[in-house]
């Protein structure tokens, strides 16, 4: 069976913790958080375009973001997907899954569901890992996901459970569990069968649909008919159906109850840059352990991040690790943890 691959790249947060650079029309997928040159949007476009051409990428996000998106320049403007609302990750896959049945309805659809707002290295390494998840798709009719070799006990992520972490291989999933508490955290990482969760999926439109049936019945009928909708050109009608979705999570509504889900182990590079202190794995530190962007001047302080995007002069004095961010919109100083 011949498959149209397409790539989704999810975008629709507003990044509040990367106040006060951040902000309701200029989110942290639009903000130069693990580049100097580029934006965590425009990054993860190029890393997936020799993989998949850039008119087969296309954005998810919100309405409100619509405009910012286009006209960051990263992907094509027609091949942003506006959800109506800012719901979670169900509902906007679900509205992306509409939108392809409406879009490509004469086609098989596989589709690699990637993020904006990764860091990835080794960018030849992730190109491969995701074909092997998009075989692995076509191939078993699986929700695929890719997992990253945890390197510390992380409370923020989520945890894939396998029966043999150490496999290079694709292999189906025992478990998927939610973010845990640091002692459950400290005991994945010791007992070894644990992979951090990417959040990234990779599945035929078919396939999501079959879990999505019997996972999320009343889901999946909305599904169904904001597609039929959207054929006939009843934007409206769609997104009144969209509203009626619930706001949750795809790992809780579908992942965690899918019988039929699949891991490719993920040996590059990876952060989930979540929070100011992320840059501390983006970016170099200075030889006082500081991470320094924009006209900041630092005297006998250790530790640190400090940005500013102001026109004005920052100086710190005799502190150590803090988050120092300038803009023109705010100032914000807090301790890293």
């Amino acid at each position: 069976m011949s498959f149209l691959r397409l790539a989704v790249i999810m975008a629709g947060g507003s990044g509040e913790r990367f106040w006060p650079l951040s902000n309701a029309k200029r989110p942290k997928q639009l903000l130069k958080l693990t580049h100097p040159e580029q934006t965590l949007l425009g990054e993860a476009v190029q890393r997936i375009a020799p993989l998949i051409p850039k008119e087969r990428i296309f954005v998810a996000t919100t309405r409100s973001l619509d405009a910012a998106i286009k006209s960051d320049g990263s992907a094509l403007a027609e091949n942003v997907i506006a959800e109506p609302d800012k719901r979670n990750t169900l509902s906007c896959l679900g509205w992306v899954a509409a939108q392809m049945l409406a879009k490509f309805p004469d086609d098989q659809v596989s589709l690699a569901i990637l993020t904006a707002d990764h860091k990835i290295g080794n960018d030849p390494l992730f190109r491969e890992t995701v074909s092997k998840a998009l075989i692995t798709a076509e191939q078993t009719g699986a929700l695929v996901t890719i997992g990253i070799r945890p390197n510390r006990p992380e409370t923020g992520y989520g945890y894939i459970q396998l029966a043999d972490a150490h496999s290079k291989e694709p292999q189906r999933s025992v478990a998927i569990h939610e973010k845990p508490d640091m002692p459950t955290a400290q005991e994945y990482l010791k007992g070894g069968n644990y992979l951090w969760n990417s959040g990234m999926f990779f599945w035929s439109v078919a396939s999501f649909l079959t879990e999505l049936q019997v996972a999320q019945p009343e889901v999946y009928m909305i599904v169904l008919k904001m597609a039929e909708a959207l054929k006939k050109g009843q934007d409206g009608v769609a997104a009144e159906l969209f509203r009626g979705l619930p706001s949750q999570s795809v790992d809780y509504a579908l992942m965690e109850k899918a019988e039929n889900v699949f891991v490719v182990p993920g040996d590059f590079p990876w952060d989930d840059v979540g929070a100011w202190d992320a840059l501390e794995r983006s970016f170099e530190r200075n030889a006082d352990g500081n991470v320094v962007l924009g006209d900041v001047i630092s005297v006998d302080s250790h530790g640190c991040v400090l940005v500013n995007e102001s026109s004005h002069k920052v100086g710190v004095l005799g502190v150590n690790d803090l988050v120092v961010v300038v803009s023109a919109d705010g100032v914000l100083i807090c301790h890293k943890d």
